[in-house]
């Protein structure tokens, strides 16, 4: 930060604006322009501190990262703040530190997918350039099925919040069936076209692209983003868009389901609705999502767009207030 500030004065940048890019305030600009002109380089470390000097040494510090980074306990699969302070002779606090100032977590792992769709470039810029400039007289839908949804009750009752107490139930459950649910988002107006159905077949998602063409105005061109399921590619389908030839489909790429924006819908009808729903048969369920498409509806907020087909898969974003994302 302080060499940063040095080099926007040293092309003759005012201190405000320097401050402004930087985030910082005009008195620090001022600060560490005036250390590096009496002091150059030097002008820009640290002063000596009051307090306890240090007692970890720099080879300490720099061993208990090479092991954390590179080697792995005999025990484990991964280092604990307590078994590598036994391993190097050092307090687990010390070591909690270390990995706390150089941002280790050995204890947390995630996942990734990468597509090997041959056709992925194309496709992304297909459905990105869709999302960012839709095209005229037409309606763009983000298509997809949550199936098997679970309609679930618990074997005892619920014991409900209370101040102090959060709301219990009980860890085991009963099913009484599952639904799956078809699902349209329009990413210009974030309304959601939705029918629950038994059963996920072909059958079931033609019945879903009529619901569709009953509700988008004849006179709208249709496009479809949709994923590789095979239920959308059977010969029933085919003859279907065959007598619609106002539906274009364009297919996600292969293990890409971030690209498609009613996943991010999907995301929000499980957290308020299904996740701790209490169910006690698949007819209660049902009304429970469609009671819920219904109050969405009622308020709808579409999704914004925040990155180009370039800047890769990085495409999520939250809900956020009316008429953006």
């Amino acid at each position: 930060m302080r060499s940063r500030i040095v080099l926007h004065r040293a092309v003759g940048r005012a201190d405000q604006d320097v401050a402004d890019e930087l985030g910082v305030s005009r008195l620090t600009v001022g600060k560490w322009r005036r250390r590096f002109l009496v002091k150059h380089l030097d002008g820009l470390l640290d002063e000596p501190r009051s307090g306890t000097p240090r007692k970890t040494k720099d080879h300490q510090i720099e061993r208990v990262i090479t092991t954390t980074l590179e080697s792995l306990p005999k025990d484990a699969t991964h280092w604990s703040t307590r078994g590598l302070a036994k391993q190097l002779g050092l307090s687990h606090m010390t070591i909690a530190r270390i990995w706390r100032a150089f941002g280790l977590k050995p204890h947390l792992a995630e996942t990734f997918k990468l597509s090997i769709d041959p056709l992925f470039i194309e496709k992304v810029r297909d459905i990105v350039g869709l999302c960012l400039a839709p095209p005229d007289r037409a309606r763009v839908l983000c298509v997809d099925e949550k199936s098997k949804i679970q309609a679930l009750d618990r074997t005892q009752p619920l014991l409900p919040m209370r101040p102090g107490q959060v709301e219990r139930r009980t860890h085991d459950y009963v099913r009484h069936g599952t639904t799956s649910l078809f699902a349209a988002l329009d990413i210009a107006t974030g309304t959601v076209i939705g029918k629950c159905r038994r059963r996920h077949r072909s059958k079931e998602f033609r019945d879903f692209l009529d619901l569709i063409d009953r509700e988008v105005p004849p006179k709208l061109d249709v496009h479809l983003v949709i994923d590789n399921a095979s239920t959308h590619k059977t010969p029933l389908i085919h003859r279907w868009l065959l007598r619609h030839p106002r539906f274009r489909l364009h297919f996600t790429p292969t293990s890409s389901f971030w690209i498609n924006q009613v996943e991010r819908f999907f995301v929000t009808l499980t957290e308020k609705q299904i996740r701790r729903g209490v169910h006690r048969s698949t007819i209660a369920l049902e009304q429970a999502i469609e009671s819920h498409l219904a109050t969405y509806n009622r308020d709808p907020r579409p999704f914004r767009w925040t990155r180009t087909a370039d800047l890769g898969q990085d495409v999520w974003g939250a809900r956020a207030p009316r008429g953006s994302w």
